[in-house]
């Protein structure tokens, strides 16, 4: 299972990785909406390699069958090793590369508070609001915290289908004529 796991959990993570590193230079000329929207699809995207993963392991290793709690669990560690290499990827860029992405996002929410009508009051509580995120994202443990939690719930709706519909039962045995006995 190891191997499966790793393989599938790694290409899963490289690839929601890139695809976050290549859409980082387009956000300025996308938007944050549209970039989030960009970002998700990636998500998806990378997770389907834990349906590959599962149906590998179930080909290769579970010789055409697999039980619905080892499909899972199978699905489980790769949506893992994946989120571990999106937080991994997403702290580098947020640290290193845009350190200024708190900002700018403030700003951006703002804008959109703004332009949505809110009232001075709701603007204000915004503004706090929007004050305790960038205290919060800067410490990096709690920025990993709530970066996980944007593509674990996604790898765990593809792991819970992906179980689902690629368990099988084994083959039963071929039946063994009574003059054989």
């Amino acid at each position: 299972m190891k191997k499966t796991v790793l393989t599938f959990g790694l290409i899963s993570g490289a690839v929601s990785s890139a695809l976050m590193l290549l859409s980082v230079p387009l956000l300025n000329r996308i938007g944050l909406d549209r970039g989030a929207v960009l970002g998700y699809s990636g998500i998806v995207l990378s997770f389907l390699f834990v349906f590959f993963g599962v149906r590998s392991y179930r080909e290769n290793v579970g010789h055409g069958a697999i039980g619905f709690g080892r499909a899972l669990a199978v699905g489980l560690l790769i949506t893992l090793i994946s989120c571990v290499c999106y937080v991994a990827t997403w702290e580098i860029i947020y640290f290193k590369l845009w350190p200024g992405f708190a900002d700018q996002y403030s700003a951006f929410a703002m804008d959109k508070a703004r332009a949505s009508g809110a009232s001075p009051q709701k603007l204000e509580e915004t503004a706090r609001q929007l004050a305790l995120f960038k205290d919060m994202y800067d410490k990096p443990l709690l920025n990993a915290a709530i970066t996980l939690v944007e593509p674990l719930p996604i790898g765990l709706v593809v792991t819970f289908v992906s179980a689902g519909v690629l368990r099988r039962r084994p083959a039963p045995a071929a039946a063994v004529p009574s003059a054989a006995r």
